[in-house]
């Protein structure tokens, strides 16, 4: 009985005292969902955050502040990942590997979609003077919860070793 077996090796040498950039990391899948990730989630919570809620009209303003910690925290993860994965060499070799990555997307797709949902089904009921803006911000969240849909599958895939 015969089989295949591949050996992929890495070797990095520093002898700088500089900061290392790993570059390579952003031509990666998984790099590419992180900067996504990270970007939609600032252009969301900017908009959450600049096109407020008219708070005179009778809503639920819990919608509007579930979606901006949802955002907040979006982005202070996937901001801290991507700068951790790209600020060293190690870390998005070892990261992707470990069970945080599959349990981080996934609750983050899960916790981005509802929020969505939440805030477009919202914005869609309610007639105020920047309900387009909150409902890109809500389209730009369902585009965000399935970022993170994908990041889970890969994160499952690489931490079963498929």
């Amino acid at each position: 009985m015969s089989h295949s077996v591949t050996v992929t090796r890495m070797t990095t040498t520093s002898t700088s005292t500089a900061i290392i950039v790993n570059t390579g990391f952003l031509k990666t899948a998984s790099g590419l969902l992180k900067l996504f990730e990270t970007i939609i989630a600032a252009i969301c919570l900017f908009l959450a955050f600049y096109f407020q809620f008219d708070r005179t009209l009778s809503y639920k303003i819990s919608v509007y502040e579930f979606f901006i910690c949802v955002m907040a925290c979006a982005l202070i993860t996937s901001g801290c990942l991507l700068l951790a994965c790209i600020f060293s060499l190690s870390t998005s070799t070892i990261l992707t590997k470990t069970l945080f990555e599959l349990i981080y997307h996934s609750v983050l797709f899960a916790l981005c979609l509802a929020a969505s949902i939440t805030l477009f089904i919202e914005t869609k009921d309610t007639r105020y003077g920047n309900s387009d803006k909150m409902m890109t911000a809500a389209v730009l969240g369902l585009i965000l919860s399935i970022l993170y849909l994908v990041s889970t599958v890969f994160a499952f895939r690489t931490y079963r070793g498929l």
